[in-house]
């Protein structure tokens, strides 16, 4: 049983992720919006693991060797433990019959992790403070990840074709 949430974590968190991502192409291509460059997540990761967690700003530090693949990994891992958190929670009885809103307001709750410590270790401060435009950064922020919200519910209803 718990191999198999596990199981159904790592897809969800991965059909969550691969939406959102979809979602943030297609808002680039039609709508000229820039989303994050992965592979500042994955400079980021390297300095952090080095003891360097702080950076003014992050494009100013020394590249990295595989800092992009590291960052998509990153990415990816990000979303399989989100929805692995999500999933613990909520359990097997949301799986077999997923609701919109309980995936949408954990979206949002998962706004903590880029407004605690990846903005603020980027440089750009805690939610996004430090930016030229800060509301405007924070409302994309929430867009993309109410929009991994929403793929958690997609990827469920596809998990229950199984």
């Amino acid at each position: 049983m718990v191999d198999e949430l596990i199981f159904k974590a790592v897809l969800a968190g991965t059909g969550a992720t691969v939406f959102m991502d979809l979602a943030a192409l297609a808002q680039k291509r039609l709508l000229s919006l820039q989303s994050l460059d992965y592979a500042m997540v994955g400079r980021w990761l390297c300095h952090a693991v080095r003891g360097r967690f702080i950076h003014r700003p992050i494009t100013a530090s020394r590249a990295v060797a595989g800092e992009r693949l590291i960052g998509w990994a990153a990415h990816y891992l990000t979303g399989i433990l989100f929805a692995a958190a999500f999933l613990a929670v909520l359990g097997e009885e949301w799986l077999n019959n997923p609701s919109l809103w309980p995936a949408l307001a954990f979206g949002a709750l998962t706004l903590c992790a880029p407004f605690l410590i990846l903005q603020p270790g980027i440089g750009a401060g805690i939610a996004a403070r430090r930016t030229p435009a800060p509301n405007t950064a924070r409302l994309k922020s929430l867009a993309t990840h109410l929009t991994f919200g929403a793929g958690l519910w997609v990827s469920a209803h596809g998990l229950s074709l199984l």
